[in-house]
């Protein structure tokens, strides 16, 4: 397919049989193509049986991501319309550029949180921040900085998510009480929660209660074992319905709460908290405004980044983190291979574009990738169908989702959330390794008071195990005089690398274990020679190079000898780039037979 692209290409600009047409094929090679434009690989074996199951499988995302999204604006701080308008661009994008075939971009629980801290429920800011957002994402994933990802360990993923589920679920609970004007900061949230339960609104708390209990169902409808052949045709269908139903459970609830509202509405009775008017049609396509006008005072675009801060950080990393994770995870399910950093550009491009139709950030979603996957997708193509279906509802439902009650969409948010958090995950780190059960810890607790930190301090806990050696590297010293009797050499082994983090700790220590060691006995009474073992040794710095030539002069200063044994070829090379006067031995035994033939030498000429 991608031969016959650039053939075609060639012809188009009349350059098949020159040069010009080599030149085209040696730029961008086939494989390169296929890697930015994944459907050249997926659609030459597309067949009827592949659009059958994405037909099916982008309806049911569908009918579950309109309820979500509507329920994630609301965790966003933004109007409910804003969450449609995230929720279609993802799909459109990611079936051009995504390379799993499982996973939907859109409105997440946890992006919704993080964006809440950062844009003080003002569209304009959270839309300005979904561009920047997508060019950091972009041209990380042109500069193939995919990589980074590996820099966030399990633990800190797992205390992150762990402490945004239990964040964003009881955030939910004011809402489904129908409580009013709570703060959004966790522990002041959890304290006028609990002081202010007595003017719960008893019909919100009953639909509420009432939706959790038929999403948990339902859910457990669908998740159940199927029933082993033989089996009635009734059944089957049965089984068929009661599976359809637990599939789309966030449409069926949404659905039935929504009528018992209208119903009451139009018997002139108001006892639920309703979602409100949301703006009908599609969004304008328009570039995102880079300031603003609030209260009649002119916010001009660089204040507007100030006031952003670490979200263009934060927001990001957390996209292209949780999306990867999902992909990799799903990947590794369905035996497939992802491109981490094609997934940032189709990240990055969702979001630059989402911006121009009034998005906020949006990255891959568990809970709908699962559903996807489950319900048989076959390629990304799927996508296609359930951005058909958001741009549907926007153009005729909305008037109709004025009627759904918010302490049903808090239900939903409940349930979606809940699976994110492993109350298992602790004991099993602990019984692993201790000090990764104390990063989970740190990040779990930080997230909880601020997320930004919470993230930061646990990438930089899970660090410093690894950074510690490179700080503070390990010197395995012996004495030879079994050996070489007459030399009396120590032996300094390194253990690790050597790198300006550490130099000055290894000058300290060695000069240290010169110290400790008794002086060689004889008429020179010089102190001990020491040969360090840098066979661990395999990079050097200016800093390392500038301490090593200060050793060498100092132990010459005082009589002594220091020899490098052992070196790699790039260290030696730097060495002799660097013109250090030392002069190196192939190993350990080479440096103590000089040492005691330099010995022998003085001894000679003393006499």
């Amino acid at each position: 397919m991608a031969e016959r692209c650039h053939a075609g290409l060639a012809r188009a600009l009349g350059l098949a049989g020159t040069g010009l047409a080599s030149v085209a094929r040696c730029c961008c090679p086939p494989g390169r193509v296929r890697g930015l434009l994944p459907p050249l690989t997926w659609l030459p074996g597309y067949t009827l049986g592949s659009l059958r199951m994405d037909l099916v499988a982008g309806l049911t995302v569908g009918l579950t991501v309109v309820p979500q999204s509507l329920a994630y604006a609301q965790v966003a701080g933004l109007p409910a319309q804003y969450g449609l308008y995230s929720a279609f661009m993802g799909c459109f994008v990611y079936c051009l550029l995504g390379t799993s075939k499982d996973v939907t971009l859109g409105p997440t629980a946890i992006m919704s949180l993080v964006v809440s801290v950062y844009v003080r429920r003002d569209p304009v800011y959270a839309v300005l921040l979904t561009f920047l957002s997508g060019a950091i994402q972009l041209l990380m994933g042109i500069l193939r900085l995919g990589f980074l990802v590996e820099f966030i360990s399990l633990p800190v993923l797992k205390g992150f998510t762990c402490a945004a589920a239990i964040t964003i679920g009881f955030s939910q609970i004011k809402t489904l009480l129908g409580l009013k004007d709570i703060p959004q900061q966790f522990f002041q949230e959890v304290y006028y929660t609990f002081s202010r339960i007595a003017e719960t609104r008893l019909a919100d708390a009953l639909l509420g209660g009432s939706s959790l209990l038929l999403l948990i169902l339902l859910r457990v409808i669908a998740a159940r074992s199927p029933i082993p052949p033989p089996i009635p045709v009734s059944v089957r269908i049965s089984n068929s319905i009661t599976s359809i139903f637990g599939t789309v459970r966030n449409a069926v609830v949404v659905l039935a709460a929504a009528l018992v509202a209208f119903a009451c509405e139009s018997q002139r009775l108001h006892p639920f908290t309703l979602t409100g008017h949301i703006a009908q049609g599609l969004p304008p396509f328009h570039p995102p405004a880079f300031s603003e006008t609030k209260e009649g005072t002119f916010i001009p675009f660089l204040q507007i980044v100030r006031d952003l801060g670490l979200a263009l950080l934060v927001i990001p990393l957390l996209g292209f983190l949780e999306s990867i994770a999902i992909a990799k995870a799903f990947a590794t399910k369905n035996m497939y291979r992802i491109d981490p950093s094609q997934e940032l550009i189709a990240i990055g491009l969702t979001n630059v574009l989402g911006s121009f139709t009034s998005s906020y950030p949006v990255t891959g979603s568990f809970g709908r990738t699962a559903v996807n996957s489950e319900t048989g997708v076959a390629t990304p193509a799927g996508g296609l169908v359930t951005g058909t279906v958001v741009l549907l509802s926007l153009a005729f439902l909305t008037p109709w989702f004025y009627f759904i009650p918010q302490a049903a969409l808090s239900a939903i948010i409940i349930c979606a959330v809940a699976p994110l958090f492993d109350c298992r995950i602790l004991w099993r780190l602990w019984k692993i390794k201790k000090s990764d059960a104390l990063v989970f810890v740190l990040t779990f607790a930080l997230c909880l008071w601020e997320i930004p930190y919470g993230l930061l301090g646990g990438v930089v806990a899970s660090l410093l195990p690894l950074l510690y050696p490179l700080l503070r590297p390990h010197l395995d010293a012996t004495r030879v005089e079994a050996a070489v009797p007459a030399s009396g050499a120590l032996v300094v082994k390194l253990q690790c690398g050597l790198c300006f983090l550490a130099v000055e700790h290894l000058r300290d220590e060695l000069l240290a274990l010169q110290a400790s060691c008794s002086v060689i006995p004889g008429p020179c009474s010089a102190p001990r020679p020491v040969v360090l073992d840098c066979r661990a040794v395999y990079m050097l710095d200016y800093s390392s190079v500038c301490v090593l030539r200060d050793l060498l002069l100092n132990f010459h200063s005082r009589g002594s000898h220091l020899l490098l044994a052992c070196l790699q070829p790039q260290v030696l090379d730097v060495l002799c780039r660097s013109e250090v006067d030392c002069e190196p031995f192939a190993s350990v035994a080479m440096a103590e037979t000089w040492l005691s033939e330099q010995e022998c030498k003085e001894e000679r000429i003393l006499h």
